[in-house]
């Protein structure tokens, strides 16, 4: 399980970079009041890529040598930790950890382990990948079969993320990352759920998806499924399409009036 959960994580953190997208259309919504740009849509979608580093970091050291975990502590070039029976506490080096920037700062992190999943609680503080500081709570639950074709990779952030410039971005909420792989194909099938909250910018996002976001690692868009962002009191729905894998998607105002966007 251990090796799944690990396996999991790691397609999660590669997937999540594939969920997001850029926009060549017009940023302007059609009449007057508040907009939603391509550039925020992408923001919203991808706030867990910024993390995925420490996620792996997570995954590697509940998932590292069994001997090590079995002493009360551990410690190479990269990291040291002190591990006890429902946890671990470990301070990064300023190491290059998956290919990712270095990662440095400290992370404590309880978990649990039961028949075909494994649940983690990581606390950050002052958690550098690169020049981009995290700190607050990010809580996991991995879920695989036993075939190991199908997962899930659930996540529920209190988050603030401080970019090398000052900007901030907070997160709250939950989203459910379902993922299965076709072995013929050697292609990875996805799907996003979840309710989650983002600040920046002075902004407050609402996101709620209505029908789960769909894709594959076959197209470089998601390919269906719908859902609402609430930017302050305005909301518009996202529709990304009924399974082509196409650049479009649809943005639906209040008013009836919508936009394609290409992707």
């Amino acid at each position: 399980m251990k090796k799944l959960s690990l396996r999991i994580l790691s397609i999660a953190f590669v997937v999540t970079a594939l969920i997001g997208f850029q926009s060549c259309s017009e940023d302007a919504m059609p009449g007057d009041g508040e907009t939603i740009t391509s550039t925020e849509l992408q923001t919203i979608l991808t706030t867990d890529e910024i993390a995925g580093a420490a996620d792996f970091a997570i995954a590697e050291l509940y998932n590292g040598n069994t001997t090590a975990k079995n002493e009360s502590t551990a410690k190479d070039d990269c990291y040291s930790a002190t591990y006890t029976d429902s946890g671990f506490d470990a301070t990064f080096n300023n190491c290059v950890l998956n290919g990712t920037d270095n990662v440095n700062g400290t992370v404590s992190v309880t978990y649990e382990a039961g028949e075909g999943n494994a649940s983690f609680t990581a606390t950050f503080t002052d958690f550098y990948v690169g020049t981009i500081k995290l700190n607050g709570t990010r809580t996991y639950q991995i879920t695989a079969n036993s075939t190991e074709t199908t997962g899930s990779f659930t996540v529920t952030s209190n988050m603030s993320i401080e970019l090398e410039d000052g900007y901030t971005i907070t997160e709250m909420g939950t989203k459910t990352l379902s993922i299965s792989f076709d072995e013929n194909t050697q292609s990875v099938l996805f799907s996003l759920s979840g309710t989650w909250t983002v600040e920046m910018d002075e902004n407050t996002y609402a996101v709620e998806i209505l029908d789960e976001l769909q894709g594959n690692s076959t197209c470089q868009n998601l390919t269906s499924g719908s859902m609402v962002v609430a930017k302050n009191g305005l909301a518009v729905t996202v529709d990304f399409g009924n399974g082509e894998c196409d650049n479009i998607a649809t943005i639906i105002y209040p008013n009836g009036a919508t936009e394609e966007i290409t992707l």
